[in-house]
């Protein structure tokens, strides 16, 4: 598995997670309606938003991101450090 095909996973797998707290934030804010839960939702439809563009990009363009290894590893770092991230938030969110 090249390290492209690894972010993209990643991807992947952030998209089900913000679906995830998305969906669980939509619901609080439809019970309680309070401005903070609105920011957790506009956060959360942003990232997913961004997952998305990020995971269209590396299947449409993946010759911007072949053509250097150390880019290739940055993209790989960033998307397993906002897995880790996604990961804490989904688990206090849902627990």
């Amino acid at each position: 598995m090249t390290m492209i095909q690894a972010a993209s996973a990643l991807a992947v797998v952030n998209i089900l997670l913000l679906g995830l707290l998305t969906g669980v934030w939509i619901r609080n804010y439809r019970t309680f309606g309070t401005s903070l839960i609105a920011g957790l939702v506009a956060f959360g439809a942003v990232m997913l938003a961004e997952n998305v563009v990020a995971l269209y990009f590396f299947f449409s363009m993946k010759m911007l991101y072949s053509g250097d290894p150390t880019v290739q590893r940055a993209v790989l770092v960033l998307r397993g450090m906002q897995v880790i991230a996604l990961g804490f938030l989904t688990w206090v969110t849902v627990k």
